[in-house]
């Protein structure tokens, strides 16, 4: 299974903002659209970095409620992971479990064609458990 398959299945779209928006904002998109994370774009189109809650959470503690009116592109993580649609299943596990992050944008050719999330994988994952398991009682049933 292939992370091609999963956005065939769940859908391109991406949540994105722009690097100058505030934490504020960027709390509200979040609670508004019930994700976790946004991908944050550059001038250019380009994926610059990605903003999770745990960025948000992690600004509060160090900085208090002062910590909204701070720029997006002051707290996001500027290294982003990416996988590619030829990616595994099991390959973007590993990316997420070493890596410690739940997203995962996803880019065909330079550009940004999706997001993954732990959620995603692993939904997809047990969708195949359990139906090698069907294969495996089938084969057993008729043997």
């Amino acid at each position: 299974m292939t992370v091609k398959a999963i956005l065939d299945t769940k859908g391109r779209e991406v949540v994105t903002i722009a690097a100058d928006k505030t934490l504020r904002e960027a709390a509200e998109l979040l609670a508004e659209r019930r994700i976790g994370a946004v991908v944050v774009m550059d001038g250019q189109g380009h994926t610059g970095g990605i903003l999770s809650e745990r960025d948000i959470v992690r600004a509060i503690a160090a900085d208090g409620p002062a910590a909204l009116e701070r720029a997006v592109g002051t707290v996001m993580t500027a290294r982003v992971k990416t996988c590619r649609e030829t990616h595994t299943v099991n390959e973007v596990m590993q990316i997420m479990t070493q890596g410690r992050f739940r997203h995962l944008p996803v880019e065909k050719d330079g550009r940004l064609a999706g997001i993954i999330s732990i959620g995603d994988v692993v939904k997809r994952r047990i969708e195949e458990v359990e139906r090698e398991a069907d294969e495996i009682r089938t084969y057993i049933a008729t043997a």
